[in-house]
């Protein structure tokens, strides 16, 4: 199998447990800007703790900081109009990518979404996992929660933070420019970029260069279409003791089912985190029918329960030679595989992997339910009628983009 990732040991790397962990770095991170603030995210929600994030947006601009925001068509829809007007005003410039337009999601290329969440500040500092800007105790769905959204983020210096900035850039350039831009501006703008990038990541190595071997792995519709998913495999068809995955939307492929399986059949013990609550029809039952041949392997299934689970998360032999780590945006199910722009931060390293395997330990532990074979198996015919349905509507949607799985 061919590299999937550039990695490089200059990074130190943090990590952050949900938005009550995340929000207070990435402002303060903002509230320190000198010159440029770049920011993706699926969905921005001002209610709240997301609140806090748009007001720091919103200082960096009006002191001169240059400003960039893009948020998805789907998971965002219309900024709230007193925060579109503030942004305006103080100089922060939106973008909205893949508005949905009259037909909605009808149309099956508007199933391509923004779903990565990064933000880099001055090129330098990168935030990259799973946390919208939403409010760790509210869901647009359902309200207030009696419990925060179990989540992860990582805070990184280093490489990867210039390669996140060009690849934001590139974006950016790509949503707004017209043809005249493109064909006359982008070309010197991309040698700009690369020249500034280059000038970072030589600062970064000065500084940095005893630091955590780390790499930024991507998911796009162009060069990038497999390599989230390949990161995976290679780590687990490597495993020797153990495997932890948190994941909110579990509905791997063959060949991601098929190594998860191997692993176990060879006596590495491999653990998944999932999320237990009813979140949406075709993420709860379209997952269940890849649960069985799992169960069947000895994989061992907890449903978390006490609020949403929404990490994107794993770690592999963290006490053992070759530790191993994600924390990105991508679940393991093809709209984020095969269809949405995702972004993972890959750590190999003995303290962060520990550090991330504690916290699903104690999750598992404390806040998930171990399910049972027995019960899967017996679950009512209802229920396993509606698995099946939904299994069948998802393999459909993917035979009607061309996608197999």
């Amino acid at each position: 199998m061919k590299r999937v990732a550039d990695f490089a040991k200059d990074h130190r790397v943090r990590l952050l447990q949900g938005a009550q962990e995340l929000f207070p770095a990435m402002t303060e991170a903002m509230d320190a800007a000198i010159s440029d603030i770049q920011f993706e995210t699926y969905i921005f929600d001002f209610t709240g703790s997301g609140a806090q994030v748009a007001e720091a947006l919103i200082r960096a601009a009006q002191r001169g900081v240059r400003t960039h925001l893009v948020v998805d068509g789907v998971g965002t829809g219309p900024l709230p109009k007193t925060w579109q007007q503030r942004m305006k005003a103080a100089g922060v410039q939106v973008r909205v990518y893949s508005p949905l337009g009259p037909l909605g999601l009808l149309l099956p290329h508007r199933w391509r979404r923004l779903h990565r969440k990064l933000c880099v500040v001055d090129g330098l500092l990168v935030f990259c996992g799973g946390i919208n800007v939403l409010d760790d105790h509210y869901d647009p769905n359902y309200g207030e929660l009696d419990a925060p959204r179990f989540d992860f983020a990582v805070q990184a210096t280093g490489s990867l933070a210039a390669q996140a900035s060009q690849t934001m850039e590139l974006l950016w350039w790509r949503m707004q420019a017209v043809r005249d831009v493109r064909l006359h501006r982008l070309p010197q703008a991309v040698r700009d970029l690369r020249a500034a990038s280059a000038a970072r990541h030589a600062r970064q190595q000065d500084r940095d260069a005893r630091g955590i071997r780390a790499a930024l792995v991507l998911r796009d519709n162009v060069r990038n279409r497999s390599r989230i998913e390949k990161a995976y495999r290679r780590a687990i068809g490597a495993a020797r003791h153990d495997i932890i995955i948190a994941n909110a939307y579990f509905m791997p492929g063959g060949k991601l089912r098929r190594a998860l399986i191997l692993a176990a059949n060879r006596g590495v013990r491999v653990q998944l985190l999932l999320q237990g609550r009813y979140e949406y029809f075709m993420q709860y039952h379209a997952a269940r029918p890849v649960y069985g041949a799992l169960l069947a392997a000895g994989v061992e299934i907890h449903e978390y329960e006490p609020s949403f689970l929404h990490a994107k998360v794993a770690v592999i032999d963290a006490h053992g030679e070759k530790p191993w780590a994600t924390v990105g945006s991508s679940n393991l199910d093809p709209l984020s595989l095969l269809l949405a722009r995702e972004a993972n931060v890959v750590v190999e390293d003995a303290a962060f992997a520990i550090d991330l395997r504690q916290r699903l330990v104690h999750a598992m532990q404390h806040a998930g339910r171990r399910m049972d074979p027995a019960r899967y198996a017996g679950r009512p015919l209802r229920q396993r009628v509606l698995d099946r349905v939904a299994f069948g509507l998802m393999r459909l949607a993917l035979w009607v983009t061309g996608n197999r799985y």
